[in-house]
């Protein structure tokens, strides 16, 4: 266990795709092959495309689709010379039914291999988007990727922030407008049976309380990855109990269901293997064990259909069951969407550009709610996006040269409503994107200091 205080650092998360997480979305599919033949000699290819989804969109602007590829064979210094990589975009306005296929064009851009299109001025204006999915090859090679990984079952959708709220943060002022919070959960660093455990980072920072999360009672569970086990406490409560749970030990994300269940997201898979979530039931006993369909995984969240996994390189969430039934590789993507199912009813998109953020509130096809925020001061990752009555609650990240600190922003139709300021309170690492939660009329915070970790609830002013 690591007891000493780290390096001063500033944490910027990078954000990719979609929502609530990734507020903006790169998608990346990797093919690797062992068997291609050259000169007889077995060669090892690899085709991989990188693509950032414009997931949200502002009237009159020029919408590409490029994708990033590259394409190498063997170990020879000039591993690209035989690749010849070509693709095409299917597209169709959203929830169409035939695909068009426009042909991707090649151009360097600062020493990249790009294929780009851009989309035809017919798809621009219609009201509730369009979907579209690429298919790229290198024939040579006999390799092909589909980006994202669901193709025509779970394409990209973009859409357009047609009648958004559009609210200009300005210049932030950090240390202002800070707002406490009631301490409902601490447990000091230690391996005591009330303690939580600290171990090294990957960057020799400490990585200790990895995530959080609290149902409906009032129940504060957080993992204690480095003992394996589930620190529980019960709503009124100071001294968690302590749930040995079979996981790897390693950096996790967290969610609780409705019936009690645990679920454990790990992000750091076996060799050759996906990460896995572990459900365990309200005695720490492992129930399930489902392999998520991508490489990488990043978040896990609860939604009225179940758990749903944030994978990547796709970056589209993810059932891990299907009608009660543990999702097959298949299933998991097939179901995968951009938009994130809220326990209300539809569905939310964030994206981000530069300085600003995106939000929209789906429903259907319909777009009932959207804005878009700027602001003077760098935003970093956007660690939550939830809407709460008639409003939406978004918790972001900002940052300078010298400083960062998390901002809570309400808004509503006419703009913003409320905003205040929490220091980051993030002296060991945990999931990147699992250290804010919305439970009812209340936001809870995992944090952590030198002394030890702790949840704290702001109770939010709704209307």
């Amino acid at each position: 266990m690591r007891s000493g205080k780290p390096s001063c650092r500033l944490w910027i998360v990078p954000i990719v795709g979609v929502v609530l997480g990734s507020v903006a979305g790169v998608a990346s599919v990797t093919l690797a092959s062992a068997a291609t033949q050259q000169d007889g000699i077995a060669q090892h290819a690899m085709l991989d495309a990188t693509h950032l989804p414009p997931l949200l969109t502002i009237p009159g602007e020029r919408v590409d689709l490029a994708y990033d590829v590259h394409c190498a064979v063997g170990d020879s210094e000039d591993a690209e010379a035989g690749c010849d990589i070509r693709g095409a975009v299917f597209i169709r306005p959203a929830g169409g039914e035939a695909f068009e296929r426009v042909v991707l064009s090649a151009r360097s851009v600062e020493g990249r291999r790009q294929l780009v299109a851009h989309v035809p001025d017919s798809f621009s204006p219609q009201p509730d988007g369009f979907e579209y999915y690429a298919v790229i090859e290198a024939p040579e090679l006999a390799e092909r990727v589909v980006v994202p990984a669901g193709g025509a079952d779970a394409p990209h959708v973009s859409r357009r922030l047609e009648n958004r709220v559009d609210v200009a943060l300005g210049r932030h002022a950090f240390g202002r407008d800070r707002r406490g919070g009631a301490r409902l959960a601490f447990a000091a660093w230690g391996d005591g049976a009330t303690q939580v455990g600290l171990e090294p980072g990957r960057n020799l920072g400490p990585i200790g309380a990895s995530a959080f999360d609290v149902d409906a009672a009032g129940t504060v569970v957080v993992l204690d990855q480095a003992h394996r086990r589930l620190l529980r406490w019960r709503k009124g409560t100071r001294v968690p109990a302590h749930v040995p749970i079979s996981v790897r030990g390693t950096l996790a994300d967290l969610a609780v269901g409705n019936d009690g269940s645990t679920y454990v997201l790990e992000s750091t898979a076996e060799l050759g293997r996906h990460p896995l979530v572990r459900r365990f039931d309200d005695a720490g006993r492992e129930l399930e064990v489902v392999e998520t369909a991508e490489r990488t995984a990043s978040q896990i969240r609860m939604a009225p259909s179940g758990p749903l996994v944030l994978g990547h390189p796709s970056h589209h969430w993810m059932p891990v069951a299907v009608d009660g039934t543990p999702a097959s590789r298949a299933t998991q993507l097939r179901h995968g969407r951009a938009g994130r199912e809220l326990r209300g009813d539809g569905e939310i998109v964030l994206s981000r550009h530069a300085h600003e953020l995106r939000v929209a509130l789906i429903s259907g096809w319909t777009m009932t709610r959207s804005w878009r925020i700027t602001s003077d001061t760098p935003l970093a990752e956007a660690q939550l996006a939830e809407p709460i009555g008639q409003r939406l609650v978004l918790v972001v990240r900002l940052y300078d040269d010298r400083v960062d600190e998390f901002v809570v922003l309400m808004l509503d139709r006419k703009g913003l409503v409320d905003r205040f300021t929490l220091d980051p309170a993030d002296w060991a690492e945990t999931a990147p994107l699992g250290r804010f939660k919305l439970v009812g009329r209340s936001l809870y915070r995992l944090g952590s200091t030198p002394t030890g970790a702790f949840v704290d609830r702001f109770d939010l002013e709704v209307r």
